[in-house]
């Protein structure tokens, strides 16, 4: 029997998005699976690739988790939308909220969507309890990061873009 919709309901795990800027911009500490709270038409956009992570952030307030500014654009055939980036609540037990409150409430930790995803079907977000990197800290990623591109480079043999082709 095929399921209904166009997803196989396996254990593949369909990224929609990645916030890849969280990871020059933070360093990522520890990381957590959560549902999304959605409405309606939201789950279709989602599925569709027409969502943004950009300057968005979770947050603990009153015992519960909310994702601020994930931008889901409207999908077109729905009647009525949501606002593209209102507040979605956060699907987490109890402990591992208050677990996350107090890392959060020491000084300089802060929640980051690391990325989207659908698992069996369920739409998931990465969470990273995460640490605001210093300048120097981004330049030696960057440095590192060539080091190691350089390092590939001549295990392959190229030397084409180097002044040399």
């Amino acid at each position: 029997m095929v399921p209904a919709s166009d997803e196989p309901k396996t254990n593949e795990v369909r990224v929609v998005v990645t916030n890849r800027k969280a990871r020059h911009e933070y360093e990522i500490l520890e990381s957590l699976e959560a549902g999304i709270a959605l409405i309606g038409a939201e789950v279709k956009s989602l599925r569709e690739g027409k969502v943004h992570l950009t300057d968005s952030y979770a947050s603990i307030e009153n015992d519960e988790a909310f994702l601020h500014n994930m931008h889901v654009s409207p999908y077109e055939k729905a009647r009525d939308n949501a606002v593209a980036t209102r507040t979605r609540k956060l699907l987490l037990h109890r402990t591992q909220i208050h677990r996350l409150r107090a890392k959060v409430d020491q000084a300089g930790m802060t929640l980051i969507p690391l990325r989207v995803y659908f698992s069996r079907g369920i739409a998931k977000v990465e969470i990273g309890l995460a640490r605001g990197k210093k300048m120097y800290d981004k330049r030696q990623s960057i440095a590192k990061r060539e080091a190691e591109r350089d390092v590939a480079r001549a295990v392959r043999g190229e030397t084409r873009g180097r002044g040399s082709e």
